[in-house]
């Protein structure tokens, strides 16, 4: 029959809120202003930021910039603090949260970008990793923001 939707209810129901729950995932939206208080706080310092989110067939990388001769690829966790007190503390680590595998994940989404020529990317003579660990308060508030140069 035109125009009925002939998928199942069930099915129906559970592609509405799966998209809709996509759209409301705190985690996805605080990674999103984590990186964002990244890519402000690597501006400030003078790098220009490249890309972001760029997905390779190895995941996604969170921000690549470019300054000072040198190409970065920035890892970004975010966190959100409980309370005033406990991020101030460092009770909230968002970088301990970054694991060895994780670390050569990111070794591999770079070799990967890097190794696309259909890629447009500026010259560098160095390439470097960076950690940046981002905590935010209840009202999305930047309260502590860790950058760690070559982080390995």
């Amino acid at each position: 029959m035109p125009g009925v939707d002939s998928t199942p209810p069930a099915r129906r129901s559970r592609a509405i809120s799966a998209g809709s729950a996509r759209r409301a995932d705190p985690r996805r939206k605080l990674g999103r202003l984590g990186e964002q208080a990244a890519a402000a706080h690597l501006e400030r310092l003078g790098y220009a930021i490249v890309a972001r989110n760029v997905r390779t067939r190895y995941g996604e990388i969170d921000l690549i910039a470019f300054g000072q001769d040198t190409l970065v690829f920035v890892e970004v966790k975010s966190r959100r603090a409980r309370s005033p007190a406990t991020a101030a503390s460092g009770e909230h680590e968002p970088l301990a949260w970054l694991r060895p595998r994780q670390r050569l994940r990111v070794r591999r989404l770079a070799t990967a970008w890097l190794a696309d020529r259909e890629r447009e990317r500026p010259r560098a003579n160095d390439v470097r990793f960076d950690a940046i660990g981002v905590v935010l308060d209840r009202r999305e508030r930047l309260v502590r923001l860790d950058h760690i140069e070559n982080a390995w």
